[in-house]
């Protein structure tokens, strides 16, 4: 079976390992001096193993993250809490870990005060599990609670208990940072007192991706913005099309002022709901872990993080008529004699 780093003939991990904790700086995340643009994948969740985690074996974790590392991806997101080993593993290949915070989000969990409870309790065991690990970039106290649960909690209360969320979280790792992982349908939440500002966003369309992603940075304001979560279904659209639209989300991203992205996912292999998910393929590689056009695309978008050096948005160089995009527009900067005709008009 080919191991992705194989296929692709990828140099040595070079980066150097580091004790010091990210930190937030206007719309970066910082690891000391140096500002991580977060090039990232999600990984799992996976079928249980005998010690009940839901992960794979140590061996084939060390694998994962060894062809990681080679592509460039520097961090990973999980939807569960990892045991230490996982955390120790990840800080061996260089990798900053988003730490998912699992809990009854699709239920009305603030009907019961024992469940809300039983919530918080959880949170807080799960953060002192991983809780001053050099390899957690920070946590997600809670991942796309549906539309219709906020609308029949009350978007008040709903708000009110992610911020007790992110406090609990913050007293078990008080260096941490932690955030909540939106999506659009609950766009209108308001949670001004995270460290940054996670969304999911799936869009085929590049131009309402970018339009959209205009609207993101207005409602994160002066906090980083990271992408949780972008990818296409190659079982659907094609490896081709997976591959191309990854490159365009990604690219788009940075282009846009995110601090970092999460491309779903690093594997076809997914588990949910006690069930293997076979009839999607979101992954970077299949399930063996061969990869697929998108794992070579993607070594390449990550390595000109956040610019090409050769990328433009749009050039003719022919007649030197180039277009400028900001959100949401497009401006068509003239050649100076053109220019000059069309003022006395």
């Amino acid at each position: 079976m080919s191991s992705p780093t194989a296929a692709l003939d990828c140099g040595p991990i070079s980066s150097p390992r580091t004790s010091l904790r990210p930190q937030v700086r206007g719309k970066f995340i910082f690891i000391g001096e140096e500002k991580l643009y977060v090039r990232g994948v999600t990984y799992g969740p996976f079928h249980p193993g005998q010690d009940g985690t839901e992960y794979p074996n140590p061996e084939r974790v060390d694998q994962d993250f060894e062809a990681m590392s080679a592509i460039g991806i520097n961090t990973i997101r999980t939807y569960n809490v990892p045991p230490r080993w996982f955390l120790d593993a990840a800080q061996r290949a260089n990798l900053r870990v988003m730490v998912g915070l699992p809990w009854e989000q699709h239920v009305a969990f603030l009907d019961d005060s024992h469940t809300a409870r039983a919530i918080e309790a959880r949170v807080r065991e799960a953060v002192r599990k991983c809780a001053g690990h050099a390899a957690v970039l920070c946590y997600a106290v809670g991942n796309e609670i549906p539309a219709g649960i906020v609308r029949w909690l009350g978007r008040r209360r709903v708000e009110r208990f992610i911020e007790n969320l992110y406090r609990v979280a913050k007293a078990e790792d008080p260096e941490a940072l932690v955030t909540y992982v939106n999506f659009p349908t609950t766009e209108f939440l308001e949670l001004p007192f995270l460290d940054f500002f996670c969304f999911n966003v799936y869009l085929e369309s590049q131009r309402a991706f970018e339009a959209y992603l205009a609207r993101l940075q207005t409602l994160a304001g002066d906090r980083p913005l990271l992408l949780a979560e972008v990818g296409l279904d190659s079982r659907r659209n094609g490896e081709q099309a997976q591959a191309a639209s990854l490159e365009w989300q990604v690219r788009s991203a940075f282009a846009g002022g995110c601090a970092g992205t999460f491309v779903f996912s690093w594997t076809d292999e997914w588990h949910r709901g006690g069930y293997e998910v076979e009839d999607w393929d979101f992954g970077l590689t299949r399930r063996d872990r061969s990869p697929k056009l998108a794992l070579d695309v993607m070594r390449h978008v990550y390595a000109e993080v956040p610019f090409s050096p050769q990328h433009e948005l749009a050039a003719d160089l022919g007649d030197c008529v180039h277009i400028q995009r900001k959100p949401q527009i497009a401006c068509r900067v003239l050649p100076p004699l053109e220019e000059d005709r069309l003022s006395g008009l």
